[in-house]
């Protein structure tokens, strides 16, 4: 190990997230591992910051994954915190349903995790310590119009990381899950509906740092929506779906 620094994995950091929370963890000294699909994007990250390092590869494809993993911890040392971040957005209801929309984003969402969880855990329950956030969203906690392919990815994730925490209390091996609302990145700036209590990346990540610097399992933002959207979740049908009626975009 080159360095008594924490060590940090992100996937999807060649943009939006991902990377302002790489500039924002090495700028406070924390050495950074990015992986993306863009290798460009990556290799001008880490020009920018010595302590940021781009390591090329494709959430979607496990042998790739643990060939991440194996040269990050060949290169830079036991992987201390991994930022599973890696998503794409996919807007899409009932008028405009595609099988294959659904597929891709849970294969990129929800598997594109669960690949870097195969490489990375049985390395933590090893060494008996580590930390994994996974990135979901306040789009999971119930099903909304024109999420049909997007929220149940993040509910599944939700699920996922409620699963692990239970079963690793104890081990020394931490889970966080990532709950934002809307962010003002590449992927939201083309939605055609409101976007309530959206805030700038700048500001989520720090909001990210801070939960995980405090190991909280749940790391949820912005609170007013978090809040409103819990409350949905847990109102009897009749009033959620006259809630999602009158409060919620429907058409296409």
């Amino acid at each position: 190990m080159t360095s008594q620094r924490q060590l940090v994995w992100i996937t999807g950091g060649s943009a939006g997230i991902g990377r302002e929370l790489a500039l924002l963890m090495a700028n406070r000294n924390m050495r950074c591992a990015v992986t993306a699909r863009s290798k460009d994007k990556l290799d001008a990250l880490a020009r920018s910051n010595a302590l940021i390092a781009a390591y090329p590869g494709d959430v979607t494809d496990r042998d790739a994954m643990s060939s991440a993993v194996d040269q990050i911890e060949a290169n830079l040392g036991a992987v201390d915190v991994a930022v599973l971040n890696a998503g794409i957005w996919s807007e899409m209801g009932a008028h405009d349903y595609d099988a294959s929309a659904c597929e891709r984003t849970m294969r990129v969402n929800y598997l594109g995790v669960v690949n870097a969880i195969d490489a990375l855990l049985p390395r933590m329950i090893e060494r008996g310590r580590g930390h994994i956030v996974i990135v979901a969203s306040v789009a999971g906690y119930c099903g909304l119009p024109r999420l049909v392919a997007y929220g149940p990815t993040k509910a599944a994730l939700i699920n996922h990381a409620e699963a692990l925490m239970s079963e690793l209390d104890g081990s020394g091996v931490i889970v966080s899950v990532v709950n934002p609302g809307f962010i003002d990145t590449a992927m939201t700036r083309d939605n055609d509906f409101p976007m309530p209590f959206i805030i700038s990346v700048e500001e989520a990540a720090g909001k990210i740092a801070r939960g995980i610097e405090r190991r909280r399992f749940e790391i949820a933002f912005p609170w007013p929506f978090v809040l409103m959207l819990k409350a949905a979740r847990r109102a009897a049908y009749p009033l959620y779906f006259w809630i999602v009626r009158t409060f919620v975009k429907t058409e296409p």
